[in-house]
């Protein structure tokens, strides 16, 4: 009969229903640890299929006794960062689950909060090595009972991605994958890369970057990087100091909401090689040519799928925009606009869609665009909504002057492609004059060959 055992006295243990077994939890410090300073501690709680609720602490020494512990599976070791508060990561769990519920693997919690719970964040950069050690010896372990480098799988968080990267340097980059969300940037920038994460500590490193201007690294650091929103600030995280504690943690923290879109697939995020976030938003970065045959990739978990190819090309930076709420898509098209205009024409667009009473909009305002008379202009369209059989199409032109003259842009030909939807249709309008700040509304007609 099963019974309920309640061991509070115990923080480190949570309350179980299995008679006799008990669940190892992660480190929960408070404030007042993390004022007067913890001594690196390294905690590995193993989760599995069967045991995705409850953490089975490792013996680091002797493993051999472990229930749960299959060195013939997967094994995927997540690293947390720095805890200023000494508070555990709230995204812990659900990573776990997500991980657990992509395949049959071994996930097992670097613990190392005592060591990452200080005020002094130099103490903090300074365990990363001590607990890399420590992790390392525990993985020799594991490859001497049969498990396989290659195998091996980390995310990093902030700090925990330099960590996972002394990991791999010490095991001669010999493990499958390093993960990097949002490396840490303070201490570590205009390093060498053997004091930080780089492309060499494992087979294949993927990296993502949402505050390289506060907290984050800027440089590229893996075999691809991905750059959401240009890297830096993230829609929806506050602007301003008077937010407290979100505006320094916000974009951050990102880093971590958007892997775990990436695994749960709520949406798929389309990254594109591009030299910089302003080519992007430009239109000029959407062919991913050098990925041909194979399509754009895609963020997140499952980009080890284009791993041959990113191994051949070296170092890729990726971009891609976002939402300010989960699930974070953003969904682009490429609009292409030809004018007859004979005075050049500057100016802003914006662009609805709709699908019976569905609609969703997209303001083209990052900077003015530049129409010449039979030359074709291209612009990146990002909807917040994916909408199927559009039916109706609305655009209009604006050149942002308050006073003067209002214009009129001619506009030969109108075209929509979807960008991550090779299948549906593109789709043209041809022969309109679109009047300063006035919507014209026009149902889409299959596009014809034209040459200009």
């Amino acid at each position: 009969m099963l019974r309920w055992w309640i061991l509070a006295f115990f923080g480190s243990f949570v309350i179980c229903k299995e008679e006799d077994t008990t669940c190892a939890s992660f480190t929960d410090l408070n404030f007042h640890d993390s004022f007067i300073g913890t001594k690196l501690q390294v905690k590995l709680l193993l989760y599995t299929s069967n045991t995705p609720d409850c953490g089975e602490e490792l013996d680091h020494g002797n493993f051999s006794n472990a229930k749960n512990f299959d060195l013939s599976r997967k094994t995927t070791f997540v690293v947390h960062g720095y805890r200023p508060t000494g508070a555990p990561p709230i995204w812990i769990n659900q990573l776990v689950k997500l991980l657990l519920a992509v395949e049959d693997m071994n996930v097992i919690v670097v613990d190392w909060n005592r060591g990452a719970a200080t005020l002094n964040y130099f103490a903090a950069v300074t365990n990363t090595k001590k607990a890399a050690e420590n992790l390392t010896e525990f993985i020799v372990k594991m490859q001497d009972g049969g498990a396989s480098l290659h195998s091996i799988h980390m995310i990093g968080v902030s700090l925990g991605a330099h960590l996972s990267g002394f990991v791999g340097s010490m095991l001669n980059g010999k493990i499958g994958r390093i993960t990097g969300l949002d490396p840490a940037g303070p201490t570590f920038t205009g390093t060498s890369p053997d004091e930080r994460l780089d492309p060499t500590d494992a087979v294949f490193v993927d990296v993502l970057h949402t505050d390289m201007d506060a907290l984050g690294f800027r440089a590229p650091l893996g075999h691809i990087d991905f750059y959401a929103n240009g890297g830096a600030d993230q829609p929806g995280c506050p602007k301003t100091i008077f937010s407290g504690k979100r505006y320094f943690i916000c974009d951050h923290q990102r880093s971590v909401f958007l892997y775990l879109c990436s695994l749960n697939k709520t949406c798929n995020i389309t990254a594109y090689p591009c030299a910089s976030y302003q080519d992007f938003l430009d239109g000029k970065c959407v062919g991913c040519e050098a990925f041909k045959p194979a399509p754009c990739p895609l963020f997140g978990y499952y980009i080890n799928m284009w791993k041959d190819v990113l191994l051949r090309l070296g170092q890729t930076k990726t971009y891609f925009s976002t939402t300010p709420e989960p699930p974070y898509c953003r969904h682009s098209y490429l609009v292409d606009i030809v004018t007859w205009n004979q005075n050049t024409r500057w100016g802003f667009v914006t662009i609805k869609l709709f699908s019976g009473r569905n609609v969703t909009e997209a303001k083209i305002d990052h900077k003015a665009t530049k129409f010449e008379q039979y030359t074709e202009s291209h612009l990146l369209a990002q909807f917040d909504e994916d909408l199927e059989n559009i039916q109706k199409i609305s655009v209009k032109f604006s050149t942002g002057n308050v006073i003067g003259p209002r214009y009129k842009l001619r506009v030969i030909r109108f075209k929509l492609t979807a960008l991550e939807k090779s299948n549906r249709p593109l789709l043209c309008r041809y022969d309109l004059i679109l009047e300063e700040n006035t919507e014209v509304s026009f149902r889409p007609i299959p596009c014809q060959d034209m040459q200009f």
